[in-house]
C-alpha cells in the first residue's frame, strides 16, 4: 500500500485521508457509535491518513478520533489537527453553535496566530485527542491574519518540527493565492488546498501549485466535489457549490462532464476524487466521512479505474483548462490508497 511523502519531511500520507469534521456533528448529529464505526471502517480499507481541528464541532471531532483511533499502532498512521482558533469559555451561550456544528455551545472559538496561541491550541488538542503527539498541523483559515501568521504562527511551528515535536506544518484554506505566499514565503511543508482544484475549477493552476512544484513542496486535496455539485452521477438543480446554490451554468457543466465520464466507463463522483492527484505536487485527496457506509463509497470511488483519456476528452471539450497537466501513466496507476 503506497504512501507519499510530505515536502522534505519524514510524514508520509496514504492516498485518500479521512477529513474528520463529520464526526463533530458538522450539519446534522452523528452518534458516537457511528462515527466509531467510520474510523473503524477507514482503517480496514488502508487508510492511515486523518485530518481533524478544534473547529469541528468545538473538540468534538477530536474527541472522537482521538477515542477511535486509541490501542492502535501509533507509527501506523498520521494525524493533522489544526491552530488558529483557541477554544474558549462562552459567556452567553445561547444553546447550539453557530458555526454549522449540532453541538451545545458552552465553548466559543477565538482566532490567534500568535505563538503562545499556538502552543495552547496544540496542547488542548492534544489532551482532547489523547495523542501523544501530532504528526501534522495546519494554520486553520487565516485569511484575514496573514501578519500574524506567517511572523509567529509559523515559527512557532516551525520550531517545533525541527524540535522533532511535530512532523510537517503548513496552512489550509479556501484560497489558492494566499496559501502559495505560505508556500513562497514560510517554512510550510505542505498546504491544505480547500475547492480550487476540482473538476470546476482549477484556479489553482495560476499560484499555489506552481509555487508547490518550484519550491518541492506539497498539496492536500479536500473540498473535491466543490460543496456536494460534483457528488451524484447526475447533477440536479439545487445541488450546492462553494456552499450555496449552485448557478445554472455551473449545473450544466457539471452535467457536461458527467456526460464525459460515463463515455468512459466511470462516474462524475470518482473523476472528481481522481482528478486532483493529475497534478503531481498533489500527494493526497481528503473526504469528510460520517459513517462506515460513507467510507465504503468513498473507498470503492477512489479505487475506480480512471482512464488517461478522460482528462485529454474534457481538455478538448474545454470542460476543464487545457494547461491540466496530463496523468502519470495509464489509468490510475499514479495514485495509491
Amino acid at each position: 500500500m503506497g504512501r507519499r511523502q510530505v515536502g522534505g519531511t519524514t510524514v508520509e500520507l496514504t492516498g485518500l485521508g479521512f477529513g474528520a469534521s463529520a464526526i463533530g456533528n458538522l450539519y446534522r448529529v452523528t452518534t458516537a457509535t457511528d462515527a466509531a464505526a467510520a474510523v473503524d471502517a477507514a482503517w480496514e480499507a488502508g487508510l492511515r491518513y486523518f485530518d481533524t481541528a478544534p473547529h469541528y464541532g468545538l473538540g468534538l471531532s477530536e474527541r472522537r478520533l482521538g477515542a477511535a483511533l486509541r490501542g492502535r499502532p501509533r507509527d501506523e498512521y498520521v494525524v493533522s489537527s489544526k491552530v488558529g482558533r483557541l477554544l474558549v469559555p462562552n459567556e452567553e451561550p445561547r444553546g447550539v453553535d453557530s458555526e454549522g456544528f449540532v453541538v451545545r455551545d458552552d465553548l466559543r472559538r477565538r482566532w490567534d496566530f500568535s505563538r503562545d496561541g499556538v502552543l495552547r491550541s496544540i496542547e488542548d488538542t492534544l489532551k482532547r485527542t489523547g495523542l501523544d503527539r501530532l504528526d501534522l498541523v495546519y494554520l486553520h483559515d487565516p485569511d484575514d491574519h496573514w501578519r500574524q501568521a506567517a511572523d509567529e504562527a509559523v515559527p512557532a511551528l516551525a520550531e517545533l518540527r525541527d524540535q522533532g515535536v511535530i512532523g510537517a506544518i503548513g496552512a489550509g484554506m479556501n484560497q489558492s493565492a494566499m496559501l502559495a505566499r505560505f508556500l513562497r514565503e514560510t517554512a510550510a511543508d505542505v498546504v491544505m488546498l480547500a475547492g480550487r482544484y476540482t473538476l470546476l475549477d482549477q484556479s489553482a493552476l495560476d499560484d499555489v501549485l506552481p509555487a508547490a512544484q518550484e519550491l518541492g513542496k506539497s498539496v492536500v486535496a479536500v473540498g473535491v466535489f466543490n460543496s456536494g455539485l460534483l457528488s451524484s452521477d447526475r447533477p440536479t438543480e439545487g445541488m450546492r457549490y462553494d456552499y450555496q446554490e449552485a448557478p445554472q451554468a455551473l449545473v450544466t457543466r457539471a452535467r457536461a462532464i458527467a456526460e464525459v465520464c460515463s463515455a468512459h466507463g466511470t462516474t462524475l463522483p470518482a473523476a472528481a476524487i481522481a482528478f486532483p492527484s493529475s497534478h503531481p505536487t498533489i500527494i493526497n485527496v481528503t473526504l469528510g466521512m460520517r459513517t462506515a457506509e460513507q467510507v465504503g463509497r468513498n473507498v470503492q470511488l477512489h479505487r475506480q479505474h480512471i482512464p488517461a483519456s478522460l482528462w485529454d476528452d474534457l481538455r478538448t471539450q474545454g470542460l476543464i483548462r487545457s494547461d491540466v497537466p496530463a496523468a502519470n501513466g495509464p489509468g490510475r496507476s499514479a495514485r495509491c490508497l
